[in-house]
């Protein structure tokens, strides 16, 4: 690649990455064996194609055989996340302990997440179900084939993500839940925390998730590698079950199957809901996504809640303090096991402190005045945690943790009046542009920054053009190989994929249409109330007029009157209630209720459905409601 010029597709590393990667290669100890000892040990079988899908294809581990292929990284790859890729790409069922009557082995490489299946007296226990129903469904065939098929009794949710979730009608049916035959065991507050990530914010979230994951770009040197904390994302079916059993308090167990499972409520870490647990019996212990070989992200930039640090190593303490003794081996919701008491104990120590590092120094240095951006410049692991391969930032990185712990404690205001209302970046762009002499010189300057690897700064002033002037071909495709030089030298897994995929959109004439967005497979899990909330985000106040209203709404086969109306232009609702001044009674089925509050039928022509008073409000309630596209501009206005 020419640095000077802007390129149409993916270019070669420029010599400042190439020098970039050779001192990465130079200062971390690529070659440790130790991890990809941890990782194979205990193979007992692989899916027999590595395909999984039918009509399209799910999961296809031979996407990535270009990383299988070679153990020296490409010029256009971190060394070191090569190295993390290259581990993500050991796949199949494995052994984590046999010993007892009781055994546990792991699925992996076959989606973002791990599966865990235990042989319980009767059935298997199966921890977090994957995030397709596709790729659950093919791990369980594979522990079924060769360990000997069971009926799955309990499903355990280590946490509200959907990696670990959404595949559970693979691996159970509701009927068997609804029948008791089969337990669903999360932590307190779970479903509301799964449906407020994947429904309220799901729109916004997947077509960042997109970004994050590398899901538009090719596999390749060039394209997406890895994500850090897994290989790829899965692109099957999604569903949910509704937990049967909560936990809310440490240290409460449980008999599951003649296993006995002690748990850690751990809110607030990872995700909002989520616990670890140990089995005192097997001397195992469960991490969920607490502990993992990566630094893991207090802010993830796919969007969600920012995670708090402080209590995310304190919790971890507190497994030491109540499990390290008593365990033999510790697995997770991600990566491989550790084994050993005395390795078990390192890396939770290892992983707390890096945790309660940044969270500490982000404060100091706050509480001297310095801003995000300053500290996020400053700091970088100690010397102690910077050589462990797990505290490294594959998937989370100090830079941006940093700016989560801030935000958490600060908000995203940094104090100077300058930043407290600027403008947006279509209309900043514009005068900053104009300011600079206009796109053309903006332009040609920035081909100098590029020129001398000033990447950063490069992407930084381009932007401002592509904002004023989207049009402008040439700021596109030299803010493309800015970006894609430093995607090229990312070692996270998500900054590698953010950088590739936003030059991939700024080449492309035209986004890919992907459709518009729904509620998709978690919808059936959702109380009324969940589905009202959804309803409301997608008004439009001017589509509603100045008008206030009420309707009393029966969801008979939940046995259920509601009141929800209009006032302000806002919606509201009352559960348990029926109002005398409704102007008409909507009586429905879930089913029905789902498919009109996602645009999927017409309230004529919603089935097992009836209205009776006045419906005219209803009608352009449902047919006015906001549509969101898959996928919309993200580098460009």
């Amino acid at each position: 690649m020419d640095d000077s010029t802007g390129s149409t597709t993916p270019g070669e590393a420029s010599a400042h990455t190439r020098r970039h990667n050779l001192a990465v290669a130079a200062a971390v100890a690529i070659d440790d064996p130790a991890d990809f000892e941890r990782a194979s040990r205990g193979l007992v079988a692989q899916h027999a194609t590595g395909t999984i899908g039918e009509g399209h294809v799910v999961w296809d581990i031979h996407r990535h055989d270009f990383v299988r292929a070679t153990e020296t990284a490409p010029e256009t790859v971190n060394p070191s996340l090569w190295r993390q890729a290259r581990l993500n790409c050991l796949h199949g069922l494995f052994e984590v302990d046999a010993s007892g009557r009781h055994g546990v082995w792991q699925v992996r490489g076959y989606d973002l997440s791990n599966i865990t299946f235990i042989a319980g007296d009767t059935g298997w226990i199966v921890i977090d179900p994957l995030t397709s129903v596709e790729t659950a469904r093919a791990s369980l065939d594979l522990a079924n084939e060769h360990l000997g098929e069971r009926p799955v009794v309990a499903v355990i949710y280590t946490h509200s993500h959907i990696d670990h979730f959404a595949g559970v009608l693979g691996v159970t049916t509701q009927a068997d839940v609804d029948a008791g035959r089969c337990r669903v065991i999360a932590p307190e507050g779970f479903l509301a925390e799964a449906v407020s990530e994947n429904v309220i914010a799901g729109p916004v979230m997947l077509r960042r998730a997109m970004y994050m994951y590398g899901a538009l770009l090719p596999q390749g040197p060039r394209g997406q590698v890895d994500c850090g904390l897994g290989k790829a994302t899965p692109l099957g079916t999604t569903s949910l079950i509704p937990p049967t059993e909560e936990i809310d308090a440490t240290g409460t167990e449980l008999d599951i199957d003649g296993v006995r499972v002690v748990f850690q409520h751990t809110p607030g870490t990872e995700a909002p809901a989520e616990m670890n647990f140990h089995f005192p019996d097997l001397r195992l212990l469960c991490m969920a996504e607490n502990c993992s070989h990566n630094l893991h992200n207090l802010y993830t930039p796919r969007g969600a809640q920012v995670r708090d640090a402080l209590a995310w190593s304190k919790y971890i303490g507190e497994a030491i303090d109540l499990f390290a003794a008593d365990t033999d081996i510790c697995f997770a919701s991600h990566h491989w096991p550790r084994f050993g008491t005395d390795d078990t104990r390192r890396f939770l120590e290892q992983q707390r402190d890096a945790y309660r590092w940044i969270h500490d120094q982000t404060m100091r240095l706050a509480n001297h005045g310095l801003t995000p951006l300053e500290i996020a410049e400053h700091l970088d692991m100690p010397e102690g945690l910077r050589s462990e391969f797990h505290a490294r930032g594959y998937y989370g990185t100090v830079s941006h943790n940093v700016k989560a712990v801030y935000q958490r404690y600060i908000g995203w205001f940094d104090g100077n009046p300058s930043h407290l209302h600027a403008l947006p970046p279509e209309d900043a762009g514009t005068k900053y542009v104009e300011y600079m002499g206009g796109a053309d010189a903006v332009v040609e300057r920035a081909r100098a920054d590029v020129a001398a690897g000033e990447y950063r700064w490069a992407a930084q002033v381009l932007d401002h053009v592509v904002f004023a002037d989207p049009t402008h071909r040439a700021a596109r495709l030299l803010l493309a190989d800015a970006l894609e030089q430093l995607g090229y030298q990312a070692e996270s897994g998500p900054w590698r994929n953010f950088y590739l995929t936003g030059a991939q959109e700024l080449r492309a004439d035209d986004l890919i249409d992907l459709g518009t967005s729904n509620l998709g497979g978690l919808a059936p899990a959702m109380t009324s109330e969940m589905l009202f909330d959804a309803l409301a985000v997608r008004l439009v106040p001017e589509r509603l007029g100045l008008d206030s209203w009420c309707v009393n709404v029966a969801v008979r086969d939940r046995g259920e009157r509601h009141v929800v109306g209009i006032s302000n232009q806002t919606l509201f609702h009352r559960p348990g209630q029926t109002d005398a001044e409704a102007v008409c009674t909507l009586s429905t089925t879930a089913a029905s209720l789902i498919a009109l509050i996602d645009g999927t039928v017409a309230l004529d022509d919603a089935p097992d459905t009836e209205i009776t008073g006045d419906s005219q409000v209803l009608t352009a309630l449902f047919a006015g409601l906001d549509r969101w596209p898959r996928v919309f501009p993200i580098v460009t206005p």
